[in-house]
């Protein structure tokens, strides 16, 4: 987002990008073609998970256009309220938004149309202020979104149409949706959801912007309280060579940038350089999965299109924790290829009848950022490219844990309504929606970057990833993530970095 507001201006843009392009066509679609099961998950640099992860040792999702490659396309705004003061979610933390919604709608508006986001305005009971609707309309609701629909509106919820970056014009250049089981963790066989290494950055490469893939930094070079350069390992050739420019943009996600930042040593700058990799959120997740006896989604249908923001901001039904909750979500059946790769090797020829009677829903509960949650270095052990480890420890408050089960309850009503026998939950481990841990704020004693994401004490370096949030949210970041870095990509386009 941001080179696309650069490029336009007129200006010289290198981006550089740890992973390669991936391959698009018939194998996107084999059950082996869901993320985690790709070469775009590696280990490479290694994240060493101290506490709290679904395994010991993570790694980051690296491919162009990244993770939104792979992602479900849900591109929901932050609600107004999200951008103010909450003291049962920020507690002591110091977090806090240095604007308000109405600064950033402009900007959600413009990464709407880039993206060609497809929705219903007006259905969602939470859904903020919208200067313009958007440019398409959804898909028709599939027979398991009809049947979850149904159950929710008899439970008295408004379940919406989730708006989604995804293709559904009937004329123009691009495959339209053929609305498959394959797209959330997967990449778009035909190319018809709205990534940025589809939608975005082919137009962009040629209008002018240089792109370097396979091409990994391992530390920003300071001088004078300026990065002069970025020291990069060639994957192609394992040369080391070295970047400079005039700006710099960081955007390596809220776990890479700050591995970035502190193997630079840049921390030692930032007048609140303690907080550099700290106060990690990723919200606190679960899946409800709903077993019926017949099979939900019998006609293979997509089916990720539905949301329940009933409960957002606390419900009377329920009576802990008051205040805000999060969001619940259609989720697509899990890929069958991820269960049996996660199962013992005798069971996984049993898992696709089951998997065939399951339906779920996503709760996304806002959690609360904490001083302890976050990321160092280990100079002790270094990775091939000479960066030194990353080490990460996490844990929720017991009022994270409590939204989550709140909502989790919730979902469980919805899914016996629509039919279901038994609702199994699975915890979220992952650190997929990762946020916070380079946050921006008005007060340099408790933000790393000022209001346009600067990094204090470094003139020319803005980091513009999910790093920068002060607070999660209870909604999918991503879409949050491209209106700031638009915000930022203007400021530095009319005044320089």
């Amino acid at each position: 987002m941001v080179a696309h507001t650069l490029v336009g201006a007129g200006l010289d843009v290198l981006m550089l990008e740890r992973g390669d392009w991936v391959a698009r066509g018939p194998h996107n679609w084999d059950p082996h073609g869901t993320l985690d099961l790709t070469p775009v998950a590696t280990s490479e640099p290694p994240y060493r998970v101290l506490c709290g992860g679904n395994r010991d040792v993570v790694g980051p999702y690296s491919c162009v256009g990244g993770p939104s490659v792979f992602y479900g396309g849900v591109s929901l705004r932050f609600r107004e309220a999200d951008f103010e003061a909450d003291e049962e979610i920020a507690a002591d933390s110091g977090a806090s938004w240095p604007y308000r919604y109405s600064d950033l709608e402009p900007y959600y508006t413009r990464a709407e149309r880039i993206l060609d986001v497809a929705g219903d305005p007006g259905s969602d009971p939470t859904e903020p202020f919208h200067s313009e609707g958007y440019r398409q309309p959804p898909s028709e609701l599939s027979d398991t979104s009809r049947m979850v629909q149904g159950a929710a509106q008899d439970l008295g919820l408004q379940p919406f149409r989730l708006p989604l970056a995804i293709n559904h014009r009937t004329s123009g250049p691009r495959e339209r949706c053929v609305a498959c089981t394959t797209c959330d963790t997967f990449a778009c066989a035909i190319g018809a959801k709205n990534d940025l290494a589809t939608q975005v950055l082919p137009d962009l490469i040629g209008r002018g912007l240089h792109l370097e893939h396979n091409t990994v930094v391992t530390r920003l070079v300071q001088e004078d309280g300026r990065v002069r350069g970025v020291e990069c390992y060639e994957k192609s050739t394992g040369v080391v060579r070295e970047y400079r420019a005039s700006v710099f943009f960081l955007s390596a996600g809220a776990l890479g940038s700050p591995h970035l930042l502190l193997a630079s040593g840049l921390e030692q700058q930032n007048p609140a350089g303690g907080l550099v990799g700290r106060n990690l959120m990723r919200h606190c997740n679960a899946i409800a999965f709903g077993f019926f006896p017949r099979r939900p989604n019998a006609r293979r249908q997509f089916h990720k299109q539905l949301g329940i923001h009933d409960f957002y901001f606390g419900h009377p039904s329920i009576r802990a924790p008051r205040g805000k909750l999060g969001s619940i979500q259609q989720l697509q059946t899990p890929p069958i290829g991820l269960v049996r790769d996660a199962l013992p090797r005798p069971l996984g020829p049993f898992v696709g009848p089951v998997i065939e009677h399951m339906t779920g829903l996503l709760v996304m509960a806002e959690d609360q950022p904490q001083l302890a949650n976050g990321l160092a270095v280990d100079w002790k052990t270094r990775d091939r490219f000479g960066l030194p480890v990353l080490t990460i420890e996490h844990r929720y408050t017991e009022r994270d844990y409590a939204a989550r089960d709140a909502l989790v309850g919730k979902s469980r009503e919805v899914l016996r309504r629509a039919g279901a026998r038994f609702v199994y939950v699975h915890q979220i481990k992952t650190f997929s929606h990762a946020v916070g841990t380079a946050r921006f704020g008005d007060d340099p004693a408790t933000s790393v970057l000022d209001p346009y994401c600067g990094f204090r004490g470094v003139k020319n370096l803005h980091v513009v990833d999910a790093s920068f949030m002060p607070t999660s949210a209870g909604i999918n970041p991503s879409l949050t993530i491209s209106a700031n870095a638009l915000r930022v990509a203007e400021q530095v386009a009319r005044h320089g970095g």
